[in-house]
C-alpha cells in the first residue's frame, strides 16, 4: 500500500495470462486502447460485483467512446474460477469484460506488480474461503502504463469524466 501510495514505485507492467479459452493474453494486445483493470474473484459476496457493475455502466455511459477502453477482470482464486465460471462472469457486467486467469504464482505475480493485496481467508465451519483484497479499478493508457486508480465504490460518473479526459488527452473522442 505504502508503495501505490507514495508514487515513488513502478505499478504494473506488461503481463500474459489465459482467457476462459486457454488462449494466451497480453495487456500489449490491448495497445491503443486505454485499459480498465480489475482484480477480483467470481465468488466475492459484494465489493467485485459493485466495482465490476460501475465499470460496465461507465462504459454504457460512454456510449461509442467506449469502443477505445478495454475492461479485464483478472480472478484472484484461479482455484475456483474456472474457464467456465469466468466465461460467464465479467461477462455479466458488460459484454466487452476479458477475464483472465493463470496458475496461482502467475497471478501472484501480476498482482503483486499492481500493488494488489490478497490473501485466502478460510470461513468457520464451511470448509471454504473467502479472499482479502484490494479492490482498486486501474486506468492504463495507451501503452498500458499507470494512469490512475479508482478506489472501491467509485461511482460510474466519476469514470466517466476521467475515461474522457483520458481519452481527450490521447486525440480520442
Amino acid at each position: 500500500m505504502n508503495e501505490l501510495m507514495s508514487g515513488k514505485y513502478p505499478v504494473g507492467g506488461p503481463f500474459t495470462l489465459r482467457d476462459p479459452a486457454g488462449r494466451r493474453v497480453a495487456l500489449a494486445d490491448f495497445k491503443g486502447k486505454l485499459v480498465l483493470l480489475y482484480f477480483g474473484y467470481a465468488t466475492c459476496p459484494d465489493v467485485c460485483p459493485t466495482d465490476l457493475a460501475m465499470i460496465g455502466l461507465a462504459l454504457r455511459e460512454l456510449g461509442t467512446a467506449a469502443d477505445e477502453v478495454q475492461p479485464i477482470f483478472v480472478t484472484l482464486d484461479p482455484q475456483r474460477d474456472t474457464p467456465a465460471v469466468l466465461r460467464e462472469y465479467a461477462t455479466v457486467f458488460h459484454p466487452r469484460f476479458v477475464a483472465l486467469t493463470g496458475t496461482e504464482d502467475e497471478v501472484r505475480r501480476v498482482a503483486t506488480d499492481y500493488k494488489v493485496f490478497f490473501e485466502k481467508v478460510p470461513l468457520p465451519n464451511t470448509g471454504t474461503y473467502a479472499i482479502d483484497h484490494t479492490a482498486y479499478t486501474f486506468l492504463l493508457d495507451r501503452e498500458g502504463r499507470f494512469v490512475i486508480l479508482f478506489p472501491p465504490g467509485t461511482e460510474a460518473d466519476r469514470m466517466v469524466y476521467m475515461l474522457r479526459e483520458q481519452l481527450a488527452e490521447a486525440g480520442g473522442r
